[in-house]
C-alpha cells in the first residue's frame, strides 16, 4: 500500500512501529502572545469528529433535503485539506493555513499563514484555535485576531487533528505529544518509528491513537498502557464509546476493541483500505471504505445493517447528526442518509473529486473540497 493511497482526508504515511516509552523534550516558541486558556473546563470546545472521543455526532440536526447552497468561500484556488471546526458562528479549516469564516455570511475574518498546508482539524477552545501543520509545527491562535500564541515545532509533520483536554493538548507527529494549552510547553511525548497521523481520542484519562496498530496511552504519564497490532497501517481516527474503540486500517478492517485491555471484539472486513474515521450513534458504528461504500454496523455483534454504494472511494468520515449521517465521496458527491435503512435523502454534487470530511451546526453541513472552496449547505 502507498502512502499516497490513503487520500487527503487522514494524511496518512507509511507504517509506523512505536518503539519507544516517554522522553522529555520540550521544543517551546513563544511569540509573546496573551494568556490562552483556562485548563480543566472542556464544555467550550469544537474539534475534529465533535468531541473527544471522536465519536463523529452532532447535535441539533442538519438538513434532512437539500434547500439551497448559502455560500461558497474560495481559498484563491489553495487546495482545502483539512475538516473543518466550527464554533461561536466561526468555521475554521486549514489550507495553506488556517482560514476562520463568518458562518452566517461566508465571509473572511482572518487568515493564518504556515510554511506548509495544514491538513489537521482544528480544535476550539477557550478562545484558542489549535491546529497542526506540515511545516511540524503545532499553533495556537488567538479566535478573535489570529494572533500566534505561541508554537510547538516536532520532528515530522502534524497532520493529525489535536483534542483539547483539561488544559492538555494532545496530538500526533513523529509520535504522540501532550503540550500544556497555557504555555506551549512540552508535557510528555510517546514516541514512534514513524508519524502519527491519526488523530487521538481522550476518554477517561486514556489517549488512543493508531500508527502500525493502535495504542492507549495513559494521559496523565505518557505511558503505554496496551497496543492492538493490525496487518497494515492505521490513519483512521478512533471513536470511543461505552467501553469500546472503534477503528479502520489499511487492512481493509473496521475493529472493535475492549478499551481496558486491548482485546478484540470483534473485526468487520470491506473489499478496500479503511481510512474513514468511523462515527459510533445509538448502537451503530458507521464508517467508509476505498471499496466505494459506506457501512452501518451494529455496534455488539459487528453485523452489516447495510450499505451504501457511490461511484468511488469513500475517506471521508461521516457526521452524524439527529437521524441522518452525512459524509462525501471522490465521485465528487456530498450524501446525506436516513440512518435507518441508509436510504438517500439528498447530494450536492461538486467539479472536484476530493471533498473532506463534514462538520453539523445548527441545521448546516459545511465541507471542503480541492477546489479551495469552503462550502454551506442547508
Amino acid at each position: 500500500m502507498k502512502q499516497w493511497q490513503f487520500g487527503l482526508i487522514t494524511a496518512v504515511s507509511a507504517i509506523a512501529l512505536i518503539v519507544g516509552g516517554v522522553t522529555i523534550d520540550t521544543q517551546f516558541i513563544s511569540s509573546g502572545g496573551k494568556g490562552v486558556a483556562h485548563p480543566g473546563d472542556d464544555s467550550n470546545t469544537a474539534m475534529f469528529r465533535g468531541n473527544l472521543q471522536r465519536t463523529g455526532e452532532y447535535p441539533g440536526g442538519g438538513p434532512t433535503e437539500f434547500n439551497e447552497l448559502l455560500w461558497e468561500f474560495p481559498t484563491d484556488d489553495q487546495m482545502i485539506s483539512s475538516s473543518p471546526t466550527v464554533s461561536e458562528g466561526v468555521a475554521y479549516f486549514g489550507a495553506d493555513g488556517l482560514y476562520a469564516v463568518d458562518v452566517e455570511t461566508g465571509e473572511e475574518l482572518w487568515n493564518f499563514q504556515t510554511e506548509a498546508s495544514v491538513w489537521s482539524s482544528p480544535a476550539v477552545s477557550e478562545g484558542v484555535v489549535y491546529f497542526g501543520s506540515h511545516d511540524n509545527h503545532l499553533y495556537a491562535v488567538d479566535v478573535e485576531t489570529g494572533e500566534e500564541l505561541w508554537n510547538f515545532q516536532t520532528d515530522d509533520r502534524v497532520a493529525s487533528s489535536p483534542a483539547v483536554s483539561e488544559g492538555v493538548a494532545y496530538f500526533g507527529a513523529d509520535g504522540l505529544y501532550a503540550v500544556d494549552v497555557e504555555t506551549g510547553e512540552e508535557l510528555w511525548n510517546f514516541q514512534t518509528d514513524d508519524r502519527v497521523a491519526s488523530s487521538p481520542a481522550v476518554s477517561e484519562g486514556v489517549a488512543y491513537f493508531g500508527a502500525d496498530g493502535l495504542y492507549a496511552v495513559d494521559v496523565e504519564t505518557g505511558q503505554e498502557l496496551w497496543n492492538f497490532q493490525t496487518d497494515a497501517f492505521v490513519g483512521s481516527s478512533p471513536a470511543v464509546s461505552e467501553g469500546v474503540v472503534y477503528f479502520g486500517s489499511a487492512d481493509n478492517h473496521l475493529y472493535a476493541l475492549d478499551v481496558d485491555t486491548g482485546e478484540e471484539l470483534w473485526n468487520f472486513q470491506t473489499d478496500a483500505w479503511v481510512s474513514s474515521s468511523p462515527a459510533v450513534s445509538e448502537g451503530v458504528v458507521y464508517f467508509g471504505s476505498a471499496d466505494n461504500h459506506l457501512y452501518a454496523l451494529d455496534v455488539d455483534t459487528g453485523e452489516e445493517l447495510w450499505n451504501f454504494q457511490t461511484e468511488s472511494l469513500v475517506e471521508s468520515s461521516p457526521a452524524v447528526s439527529e437521524g441522518v449521517v452525512y459524509f462525501s465521496s471522490y465521485d465528487n458527491h456530498l450524501y446525506a442518509l436516513d440512518i435507518e435503512m441508509g436510504q438517500e435523502l439528498w447530494n450536492f454534487q461538486t467539479d472536484y473529486p476530493e471533498l473532506l470530511s463534514p462538520a453539523v451546526s445548527e441545521g448546516v453541513v459545511y465541507f471542503g473540497s480541492s477546489d479551495g472552496r469552503l462550502r454551506a449547505v442547508r
